[in-house]
């Protein structure tokens, strides 16, 4: 093994990181410091979070400042405000034996006349949020005309992120002959089409594999039914005392939900979303660091960036929609050569999720089995007793008090103050466990739903989840479209507005979203007239399926081609409309057909069965087949 002194680090570099611990070089950092010390030379290097990537790249490029030169000659880039201060401040104990060099992060968020007057001082090295960086290019105060290395770090965060048409206006801001280095924890086309643009003959350096999982975590999940998954992440949280842990929620909604029932349960928790204040964002994340928190329930775009040591769990409160966003959460555990534990906490319909996971990261699942009551009263039991074990005694301050206390105590036995003290504590868990029902796996395979009565192979009605408005999109898989692309498609064109998605289930010829419904028409005047690789973007307004509109064949369950329970808002035909408001689909409930209403309104023209059908009951046939009417002609 390699030290850093071989490696090439300066004698004042190599002091500073010294004081900090800093011992032998890191797989990463003895592959990328040597390398980017030379001039020209271009690295993609794929790298976890918490693999030492920040010193991989940090020392090289504070060697090659010249502090006397007041130019800015480094740019380091980062999705994220956390994430950009940790960096600065990282760079700033690294330089702190070098004279006169200066480190400033800028990001949105604080103010920007700050910033300014810092940047007309002159400052060597900006750390920078691609919004904000932009904003100040634009001004002409952000002068990049003398950087000579430039570094995205998380490269595949900030894509995911929308930040694309940032960092193509960032890269083309700055001089061709420099050392360009991306960070990334996987490798997407998109990093590839931006690495072929801007990087000449780019080093690959990869620790591990492409696209892998952090090599330490170990992955596990508890199948369990929807009701239950806060009473299991509970049970979780119960059976490891000493866990520190974040708890990846879909929405901000369900975060600060699951948040706010874990602090009236009792929990040291709390929430990270983007709703809080840069100010509540800071005062939480100094909670966690310090350990004030054990368990930080957060969304995937605030918890971006995030550089948090020693986390014993990642948990997974379901699973993300794309694999890479379960790679960077998984990749925040096991850690600086630790283990850590990915857990994630699912339904029967989410196991093919996992299966794609396993695929993509090269590991096993392990199906895991909550504990028990006792299973976990006992290792509360343990807790308390090691606490007893460890606890410092004062003799100076105790000795006053302790003839009163022998006296109080003098009646009690030995054995009956041992029961008495553990129970002081132990009772909460005890008092709850004793009554609480077990939590049983759901029967996979099962024929019919339990809670809607629905036979298996059903489309049910997705209801958008409360505060969320529901979007249909003409894009679906044979366009190549995944949630990463969506969600950019959508930042993109939004004009730098932080979008929150909820759910997002993707067809084959068409895809539904969830947006705040603040936002929902925001979206949709921004996707107007859009294009996605050639195609043109058309978005509307999806509603659940009412009772109103389906037939009334017997029994009340009759299936609608197969159309999964959405409908846009402009189902309606103009000439429907021009009939004075007349519904065909009521006639025919009245006369108990009982057809679709699409079959119905072509029997009425006496036309053909797909002539003057709206666009999304075809799209719908398409991916489903008109099941329903086939169905009722069977019966």
């Amino acid at each position: 093994m390699k030290t850093f002194e071989e490696l090439g680090v300066r004698d004042e570099i190599l002091k500073a990181i010294k004081e900090m611990g800093y011992e032998n070089p890191m797989p990463v950092q003895e592959e990328v410091i040597p390398y980017l010390l030379g001039n020209n030379n271009d690295v993609v290097a794929l790298a976890q979070t918490g693999t030492g990537k920040t010193a991989a790249y940090g020392l090289p490029v504070l060697q090659k400042v010249d502090p006397e030169s007041t130019d800015t000659q480094a740019l380091i880039l980062s999705p994220t405000r956390e994430l950009c201060l940790q960096i600065a401040d990282d760079l700033k104990e690294y330089s702190k034996y070098i004279d006169h060099l200066h480190v400033l992060a800028v990001y949105g968020g604080s103010s920007i006349e700050t910033q300014i007057r810092a940047l007309k001082k002159g400052v060597q090295v900006i750390v920078a949020t691609p919004g904000r960086l932009v904003d100040l290019m634009e001004r002409g105060v952000a002068k990049l005309d003398k950087v000579q290395n430039v570094v995205l770090d998380e490269a595949d965060e900030m894509l995911n992120m929308g930040f694309s048409e940032s960092i193509d206006t960032i890269l083309e801001g700055v001089p061709t002959d420099r050392n360009t280095l991306f960070f990334s924890a996987t490798m997407s086309k998109e990093i590839e089409r931006i690495s072929k643009k801007y990087l000449h003959d780019a080093k690959e350096i990869v620790v591990g594999s492409r696209n892998e999982g952090a090599e330490k975590v170990n992955h596990i999940y508890y199948l369990v039914q929807a009701r239950d998954k806060y009473r299991a992440l509970k049970r979780i949280a119960d059976y490891y005392p000493n866990i520190y842990a974040i708890v990846f929620c879909r929405t901000r909604m369900e975060t600060q939900e699951i948040a706010d029932k874990l602090i009236q349960d009792g929990y040291n928790a709390d929430s990270l979303h983007g709703e809080l204040s840069q100010a509540q964002r800071d005062l939480t994340m100094q909670k966690f660091r310090q350990h004030r928190i054990q368990l930080l329930v957060a969304t995937d775009v605030a918890a971006r960036g995030l550089d948090v040591d020693n986390l014993t769990h990642v948990i997974n409160y379901g699973l993300p929609d794309d694999i890479e966003s379960y790679t960077h959460r998984s990749g925040r555990t096991g850690r600086a050569g630790k283990t850590g534990t990915s857990i994630s906490i699912i339904h029967v319909r989410e196991k093919s999720k996992v299966r794609a996971i396993e695929k993509q990261i090269g590991k096993e699942f392990v199906a895991g089995k909550l504990p028990s009551g006792k299973e976990i009263c006992e290792k509360q039991l343990y807790k308390v007793i090691d606490h007893i074990e460890k606890v410092e005694i004062d003799e100076d301050e105790i000795a006053p008090f302790l003839p009163e206390i022998y006296r109080k105590f003098e009646l009690m036995d030995k054995e009956d103050l041992i029961k008495r003290v553990v129970s002081l504590e132990f009772n909460t868990f005890l008092n709850y466990y004793k009554n609480e029902a077990e939590i049983e796996s759901p029967e996979e395979g099962r024929k019919r739903d339990k809670k809607g009565g629905k036979e298996k192979g059903e489309k049910r009605s997705r209801v958008a989840e409360e505060g969320y408005t529901r979007l249909f999109i003409n894009l679906g898989k044979k366009d190549s479209l995944n949630p990463r692309d969506l969600m950019g498609l959508v930042n993109r064109n939004t004009s730098g507005k932080r979008i929150e998605f909820g759910r997002i289930d993707l067809m084959k010829n068409f895809s539904f979203f969830e947006v705040p419904e603040n936002q929902a028409k925001d979206v949709i005047n921004a996707l107007r007239g859009a294009d996605f690789d050639g195609r043109q973007v058309s978005v509307e307004i999806s509603e659940p399926e009412s009772s109103s509109d389906k037939g009334s064949s017997k029994g009340g369950n009759s299936s609608r081609g197969g159309n999964g329970g959405d409908r846009r808002r402009s189902d309606r035909r103009p000439s429907e409309k021009k009939r004075g408001g007349k519904d065909p689909m009521a006639e025919a409930r009245r006369k108990g057909r009982g057809r679709d209403k699409d079959e119905q309104v072509s029997v009425k023209r006496g036309k053909g069965k797909d002539k003057g059908k709206p666009e999304w009951a075809k799209f719908f046939e398409q991916d489903f087949g008109d099941t329903g009417s086939k169905k009722r002609r069977k019966k």
